[in-house]
């Protein structure tokens, strides 16, 4: 019965070791389809193609053309009337009058429309420029997300090498009879540990790479560039920033549309001349002509004049919302400043003192704990705190890219 046991168990373990290889290889199968046939890009070029492939920037595009077109629209002609009569208007003969009259608007309303359509088509542009900031901003973000995920990628690599030196330590101690089975099983169970991650950020990284695709909005699996530096460098910027420049330039445009409506609706206060031409017959005799002109003069002209002073307040509300924009930002932006200074002073840290502090411990712990001169609890507990000053190493660098690209790119808000 021992020997059926034995039998039976042996047979389990292979099947549970054959179905463990299985469940690895479906899953390095899923991730390097997943991950296949990336095509690897600059910065630039993801914020190129973003701004190229982008649906809203499409629409944008859109909405310009369709401005320009309605420029065609600022001579505004009334309809033309055409009226026929017919009967005993003269005598008591069976008469017919047909008439045509056109009326056309005089002074200045058509060029009151074109300057309008002129600045509605600089508004749209306006528009298009501030949804092209935010989608440099969120591919930059995306960009820069990725590069991170690839940086935790390489320091489980190196935790990976670290602990399976410490497992070969670990056994070869057991062996010699120096330690017990327990620094093994510890080794083992961290090495486990370290793979289960290495698969996770594999998926980690697909997640990230489909971020930065739909940005781009490309049917092609790109990823950065491992050439990209992983520090993001802010660029420097004169007083006024990109992002105030903007803000700026959308809310003046906008004033600059409320002007001209308003001059719109003044000038449709004025008269519109009509031109007219008859034909009619009397007493049945024909053909007799004639022509007509006229005015129409708006008597009642509040309706145009009450819109004329309704778009002069829409001119001081766009006057008081830039204001209020630009404190915005500006407190936004010093908040912003402050926050990346933190973050790089943290950075610099780790940059100068921190990661040779983690070298260091892990290379001194490494020869004493190999040469027998240090416990297996206390080469642990040193090899913990090295790992944690490369993680927030790693944290820190992602926390001063989030710092430096916000500060690049201040959310603007606009109404």
């Amino acid at each position: 019965m021992k020997t059926l046991y034995k039998i039976k168990t042996h047979r389990l373990a292979n099947l549970a070791k054959k179905t463990l290889r299985a469940l690895r290889l479906s899953a390095f199968l899923l991730v390097s389809t997943l991950t296949s046939a990336q095509a690897k890009i600059s910065l630039e070029k993801a914020i190129e193609l973003a701004k190229s492939n982008n649906i809203d920037l499409k629409i944008a595009d859109k909405e310009i053309e369709k401005q320009t077109i309605l420029k065609k629209t600022a001579f505004q002609a009334d309809p033309v009337q055409v009226q026929y009569q017919g009967g005993q208007f003269n005598s008591a003969d069976f008469d017919h009058n047909v008439s045509i009259q056109q009326y056309f608007p005089i002074g200045n309303i058509t060029k009151a429309n074109r300057q309008l359509q002129e600045e509605l088509v600089k508004l749209a542009e306006k528009r298009k420029a501030l949804s092209s900031y935010e989608i440099e901003k969120a591919v930059t973000l995306a960009y820069y997300q990725y590069l991170y995920g690839v940086s935790i990628q390489k320091l489980n690599s190196e935790l990976n090498a670290i602990y399976t030196k410490f497992l070969k330590n670990a056994e070869l101690r057991f062996q010699t009879g120096e330690s017990g089975n327990i620094e093994v099983i510890s080794a083992k169970a961290k090495v486990k540990e370290i793979e289960t991650q290495k698969a996770q950020l594999e998926y980690d990284l697909v997640i990230y790479q489909k971020q930065l695709q739909f940005f781009v909005q490309t049917d092609e699996n790109i990823i950065p560039d491992e050439k990209t530096p992983l520090h993001y460098s802010v660029v420097k910027q004169e007083e006024n920033s990109k992002a105030e420049g903007l803000l700026t330039d959308y809310y003046q445009q906008q004033i600059s549309v409320y002007q001209k409506e308003t001059n719109t609706y003044k000038a449709l206060r004025t008269p519109k001349v009509g031109l007219g031409y008859f034909a009619q017959t009397i007493n049945t005799e024909s053909l007799f002509q004639g022509f007509t002109a006229g005015l129409q003069i708006p008597l009642f002209g509040g309706v145009n004049s009450a819109k004329a002073k309704a778009s002069e307040i829409s001119i001081s509300q766009s006057q008081l919302a830039l204001d209020k924009s630009k404190l915005t930002l500006n407190l936004q932006q010093q908040e912003l400043q402050n926050n990346f200074q933190k973050q790089q002073k943290a950075l610099e840290y780790y940059q100068n003192e921190g990661l040779q502090y983690a070298d260091q411990i892990i290379s001194s712990a490494q020869k004493s704990y190999a040469n027998g001169d240090m416990s297996y609890w206390s080469y642990i507990s040193f090899l913990n705190q090295a790992i944690d000053i490369k993680k927030q190493y790693a944290e820190a660098t992602n926390s001063y890219n989030q710092s430096a690209i916000e500060l690049q790119f201040p959310t603007i808000k606009n109404n």
